[in-house]
């Protein structure tokens, strides 16, 4: 098995850090890149005018649409930088930020990079809350090329 290249896929979440730290252990491990992709998912607001819940008036031009991809933009950045900082030390990383499903982008970067591995947190969510939220482990699992190692966090 040649593993010359890894992804890893991470958010600002424990699940991902705990993730992060099993892919850069396998990176030293097997003297690998690491691929680190922030995936920023568009932020969609409600366009009748009005709060559903209270009934008050929803203000859309409170946040505009170049200030709040910018605003994403920046978060990920620091994502990825404060995980770098924590967990890449020594050794060579490539940083990837994308837009729209996370799903995907994580898959469209595994491709882009070329990637050997791809390695992701779960939540862990079951039930109600997955049919609404969907799993994204389970979607990159399904439609990778290469193989992916899903992490989840002990104790949770």
């Amino acid at each position: 098995m040649k593993i010359k290249k890894i992804l890893i896929a991470i958010d600002d979440s424990k699940f991902s850090e705990n993730a992060a730290g099993y892919g850069f252990d396998i990176a030293r491990l097997y003297q690998a890149q690491v691929g680190l992709v922030n995936i920023v998912e568009p932020i969609v607001f409600q366009q009748t005018g009005n709060d559903v819940i209270m009934g008050t008036p929803f203000d859309t031009n409170i946040v505009n649409d170049t200030e709040l991809i910018k605003a994403q933009t920046e978060s990920a950045e620091n994502i990825l930088e404060k995980t770098i900082k924590k967990l890449g030390e020594g050794l060579q990383v490539t940083q990837f930020t994308n837009y729209g499903s996370t799903a995907e982008g994580i898959l469209e970067c595994s491709k882009q990079f070329s990637a050997d591995l791809v390695v992701l947190g779960t939540h862990s969510r079951t039930g109600l809350d997955r049919l609404l939220m969907g799993s994204v482990a389970e979607h990159v699992v399904r439609h990778s090329e290469v193989p992916v190692l899903v992490v989840p966090l002990k104790g949770e």
